[in-house]
């Protein structure tokens, strides 16, 4: 593990460098912005709806007291949306449907040869296949994640239309409560972090790939895995960091 921890270093020394040719790096950034970003938003929404929707539903059958107003179904499902859901639990999925693209995709680029053959024409094939990924992800992953915050809570609010629990005001007026625009900028610091996370080891995991298809395979799957694991292990780190 510490030896395919330094090799991963070495290699994101090789990647975060200035691009040989700008004009190249542009037309590769907005391709991945579309192929990492773009691609991704129909599941982005569909999963922020639901989640939203959930957090509203189990928010209303548990304030079963009274003294307690209606209004804290939507600063509950504000609060879990913003903090929590959106940033973390989309980069999770993220990690999932973006990570195994790209670790498959560099993978399959080096059994066949295609990295070697850019090595042998003087390229930086890190660089070339794995920077613009990292740039567009940290660029496009903040707007998604915001997408997701605005359809979460819209999924609250269809829930509030379509039942008795709690009704469409009190939902508006419990979204409207303290709120904290900091709340906002902590999601998108942890976002670009994910974003970081999960294209850079997504990355190096296609890039090392050695063998065939099944490798490519096994390199998918590690790749997923280890950008959950680091994902989950960040949050926590930044949530001390950023909240206490």
């Amino acid at each position: 593990m510490v030896s395919r921890f330094g090799a991963y270093i070495l290699l994101m020394l090789k990647v975060f460098r200035r691009p040989d040719k700008m004009k190249v790096f542009r037309k590769q950034f907005l391709v991945e912005i579309y192929n990492l970003g773009i691609e991704s938003l129909g599941i982005v929404a569909i999963i922020s709806v639901f989640m939203g929707a959930v957090v509203a539903i189990q928010t209303a059958y548990n304030i079963d007291s009274p003294l307690l107003s209606l209004t804290l179904v939507g600063f509950t499902v504000r609060q879990s949306v913003i903090l929590e859901f959106a940033p973390t639990i989309i980069s999770l999925i993220l990690a999932g449907k973006v990570g195994s693209r790209i670790a498959s995709e560099i993978g399959t680029m080096r059994v066949t040869e295609q990295i070697d053959a850019l090595e042998i024409m003087g390229i930086n094939s890190s660089n070339y296949l794995i920077f613009p990924k990292v740039i567009a992800a940290m660029v496009i992953n903040p707007v998604l994640i915001i997408i997701s915050m605005g359809f979460g809570l819209m999924g609250g609010y269809f829930v509030a239309i379509f039942t008795n629990l709690f009704t469409t005001q009190d939902y508006v007026e419990g979204i409207r409560i303290a709120f904290d625009s900091y709340t906002i900028t902590y999601a998108i610091i942890k976002t670009i972090v994910f974003a970081l996370l999960i294209t850079s080891i997504s990355g190096f995991e296609g890039y090392s790939v050695k063998g065939g298809a099944i490798e490519v395979g096994a390199a998918s799957t590690r790749a997923v895995v280890w950008s959950s694991i680091m994902i989950i292990l960040f949050n926590l780190i930044l949530t001390q960091l950023l909240l206490s």
